[in-house]
């Protein structure tokens, strides 16, 4: 009797092979992951995935999925730990200059309002931001974009904000398109001309409010360039009336509602997040209970930012247990701007744990497949499953429970963005960052 063949393997781009742990993170993409479910990684030992033009194909057993494919290009991730490429759903990316000065002052006692009233803080980057010229801003964010992504983000959010007129919003927007064509990296786009009151304004800030929903929020929605709005509800900043003005204008121009609320102070932010139907609702420091409550009701993400308060060396962190107890999903963002120079994920999972009580787990879940629900990205990424995206970090520890206890340090060996392989530190080659169509 002949022997039967063995079935012939199919070729794929790239096996990932032998990892210690594979955090698939699977079953999350409908709805995102609240209460206990945020420890549960859907952890894969002696793992291996399947990767072949863009997309992961399979994902499994090493011994299973080497029976079905063969790898043009095999990575071994023997005592690595494999997971989704982190989601950053909250950066103002896209600005010119720095603000060193200002952290001196906070470091001498300066609160936030003390320095924006002096004509700093935003608007000091504001006016940098509206001198520059597009071409500097796409090259300066896009070196941000690399660091990113050298640290294990494949996909972010960027607001706009820094322009605070008609015409340099719509720059700014202009910008995010541009990178995104430019570079590997998955982009969310978010209008927020309501990020600060301009100086001319300050007196009158309905005046300015009246030009956003007249003028600058329609043209942002016509240009096709921003899906999001987002708004700062804040004393200082604009009121919730204001604020409800503006979001309740981006829904109807076809903009998903979302809002840095509570942060400061308590004003009631995350009630009109729920109240609305917002994507997310940010910052969240000082949001009351009843206002969680009407978040988790409404299925609000809550996307927590832990490196603002740091920065701004703020003592009162989110209480991230009390909203993963009422069930509200928790989402973790670097909140990158000119005030916060934070471009690490694996920072932030560990100022999760540090300041706010997350496990490592939870923190995990809250900057991949949350963070996905965050900027409705989940059906493309967030996860390692059968056909969604295949962005990918491969880390240099043997377990998942060393992001939040390992920290200060880069933890990737390797990064795979839309099926290629763009970081690789073990070759040391020069990483791979722009998209070959332009």
């Amino acid at each position: 009797m002949k022997p039967q063949r063995s079935k012939k393997r199919e070729i794929v781009d790239i096996l990932i092979v032998n990892a210690e742990e594979t955090l698939t993170l699977a079953g999350g993409s409908q709805t995102p992951r609240t209460g206990k479910q945020m420890r549960e990684l859907g952890i894969i030992r002696d793992g291996a995935i399947a990767v072949h033009e863009g997309r992961i194909v399979a994902v499994g057993k090493t011994r299973e999925i080497t029976k079905a494919f063969r790898g043009r290009s095999v990575l071994n991730a023997k005592r690595k730990t494999v997971l989704p490429g982190f989601v950053d759903p909250h950066t103002h990316l896209v600005f010119a200059g720095s603000r060193e000065d200002e952290f001196e002052r906070y470091v001498e006692g300066a609160s936030f309002m003390e320095i924006l009233n002096s004509g700093n803080a935003v608007l000091k980057t504001a006016r940098e931001t509206q001198r520059t010229k597009a071409e500097k801003l796409v090259e300066r964010a896009l070196e941000r974009l690399d660091i990113m992504l050298a640290h294990g983000t494949t996909t972010v959010e960027a607001k706009s904000g820094y322009g605070l007129t008609t015409e340099d919003e719509i720059k700014l927007l202009q910008v995010t398109r541009r990178i995104n064509r430019l570079h590997c990296m998955y982009m969310a786009s978010t209008f927020m001309g309501a990020y600060a009151v301009p100086y001319e304004f300050k007196n009158n800030i309905d005046e300015y409010v009246d030009q956003l929903i007249e003028e600058t929020l329609p043209k942002a929605a016509a240009s096709g360039m921003a899906e999001f709005c987002d708004v700062f509800c804040e004393r200082g900043f604009f009121s919730m009336e204001q604020a409800k003005r503006i979001l309740v204008k981006g829904k109807s121009v076809g903009l998903k509602p979302k809002i840095h609320a509570d942060h400061m102070s308590l004003l009631g932010g995350a009630e009109i997040a729920a109240d609305i139907g917002a994507v997310s609702a940010d910052h969240l420091n000082y949001a009351s209970a009843e206002g969680l409550k009407a978040m988790a009701k409404k299925g609000v993400v809550a996307v927590l930012l832990p490196a603002a308060t740091f920065s701004l060396m703020m003592n009162h962190y989110p209480d991230a247990r009390m909203m993963i107890n009422s069930g509200v999903p928790v989402a973790l963002g670097t909140d990158f701007n000119a005030g916060n120079w934070v471009l690490n994920q694996q920072l932030v999972i560990a100022m999760a744990c540090h300041f706010m009580r997350m496990t490592p787990a939870e923190a995990i879940t809250a900057a991949t497949i949350n963070a996905a629900h965050a900027i409705c990205r989940a059906g493309e990424v967030g996860s390692l499953e059968v056909g969604k995206r295949a962005d990918i970090a491969i880390l240099n520890v043997p377990n998942h429970k060393h992001l939040g206890y390992n920290f200060g340090v880069n933890l990737v060996d390797k990064v795979i963005a839309n099926g290629r392989l763009v970081i690789d530190r073990e070759k040391q080659d020069e990483p791979v960052f722009l998209n070959t169509m332009e």
